[in-house]
């Protein structure tokens, strides 16, 4: 079983900005990633499953909506906490923080932010400790960048509503307990509700065959006629804003989440290369390595930076989407990129599940494409910046 040896780089001394209770918080769950992970993980990866036993952890460490009030079950904590977190789970592995940052973003925040106190009450706090596991239902097989086509609908009828259609990609549908799904009405508006597994039509097959996020479970959300109550139904949101604001949350915490994986390949590769003795020196004694290098905690200290002072807007309540959209764009974009070269600076290793990169890379591959693609991001971008829309 490999050490874990990571240290996290910090080039421009960016802890002298983070408060004692940041610092704690994210070494904790470093601390937890190291124990409860990195022993397991390359494990899990190679035979595509997601290791359930670890939720509990993730309950305990504040991992499940870190940002949700301590009234509703929640750690209280700020939007710089859940980036940290975010930052060390993604570093052991994408499909790890996947599976919070869908649980925290996607499901606590809109129940949490468009339910009714009764929702609130009802699935915030175990959603906090892992009793209960959710999962979001956007996204449908012909519509991803454009969710305002989606054809998941439903129908009143008295009490209830019976809701049909069929959603794909879904992170934590396998063994999800509850689905926030959105879907259009009658007149064609676009709500929110809450399905819980059990009721009938409701079934979440799951997708094999993956090669990326493998330690991640992800599966499809099937709904034939399914009885849904009216009291299910989010009612302080209608139209896109609602989802659109949950992949807003997502999305900065994967712009430190992403981070955390460029981090530890970085580490990997520098670690290697003072250790690999090629024509009878370190091979980080020759230029083209040290090169590598210096590109890589550079742009990491760049995205560092940017992550920073994302989440101080964030806690301010001034980050604009397009400010978000830039992050996960720019940090997945690094990460991958650093994935890539530090797997060259491994040569044969770099693809062998003694070291943490090739896994890495694998999992950057999705995590470049859901919560908004590079491009899409890079149009959104463009869009802020000049007033124009090109998406139509």
């Amino acid at each position: 079983m490999a050490t874990d040896n990571y240290q996290a780089p910090d080039y421009y001394l960016l802890d002298e900005l983070l408060s004692d209770e940041h610092k704690l918080i994210r070494d904790s769950a470093r601390a937890w990633v190291k124990k409860e992970v990195s022993p397991i993980i390359e494990e899990y990866a190679q035979k595509a499953e997601f290791p359930r036993q670890i939720i509990k952890g993730l309950g305990e460490i504040g991992a499940f909506g870190p940002y949700i009030p301590t009234e509703y079950g929640g750690p209280g904590l700020d939007q710089i906490s859940y980036g940290l977190i975010m930052q060390e789970l993604e570093r052991g592995d994408s499909g790890v923080r996947s599976t919070a940052s869908v649980q925290s973003s996607l499901v606590m925040y809109p129940i949490y932010a468009f339910g009714s106190e009764e929702q609130k009450h009802k699935y915030l706090p175990k959603l906090a400790t892992g009793e209960l596991m959710g999962c979001f239902g956007l996204t449908e097989p012909d519509f991803g960048s454009n969710p305002a086509g989606m054809i998941t609908n439903f129908k009143d009828a008295g009490d209830h509503v019976i809701l049909n259609g069929a959603k794909m990609w879904i992170s934590n549908a396998p063994f999800a307990d509850i689905a926030v799904v959105w879907a259009k009405n009658e007149e064609g508006i676009i709500h929110g509700l809450v399905v819980e597994r059990g009721m009938e039509g409701f079934t979440t097959p799951e997708t094999h065959g993956k090669w990326s996020l493998r330690a991640s479970a992800t599966g499809e959300l099937v709904f034939d006629n399914v009885k849904v109550p009216k009291a299910n139904i989010f009612p302080n949101v209608k139209g896109l804003k609602g989802p659109l604001s949950c992949l807003n949350s997502a999305r900065y915490g994967i712009s430190w989440g992403a981070l955390g994986a460029a981090m530890d390949c970085y580490d990997t590769a520098l670690r290697y290369s003072k250790e690999r003795i090629q024509f009878g020196k370190p091979i980080g004694g020759f230029q083209l390595q040290q090169k590598k290098l210096a590109e890589m905690i550079s742009e990491i200290t760049k995205a560092q930076l940017l992550c920073w002072r994302l989440g101080v807007l964030k806690n301010e309540n001034r980050a604009t989407p397009a400010q978000i959209s830039m992050a996960k764009r720019n940090s997945v974009h690094v990460a991958i990129t650093i994935a890539r070269e530090a797997r060259q600076m491994l040569g044969g290793m770099g693809i062998t599940g003694e070291y943490p990169i090739m896994r890495h890379m694998m999992n950057l591959e999705s995590v470049i494409t859901y919560e908004g693609t590079h491009d899409i991001h890079l149009l959104i971008t463009g869009m802020d910046v000049t007033g124009l829309n090109a998406f139509n």
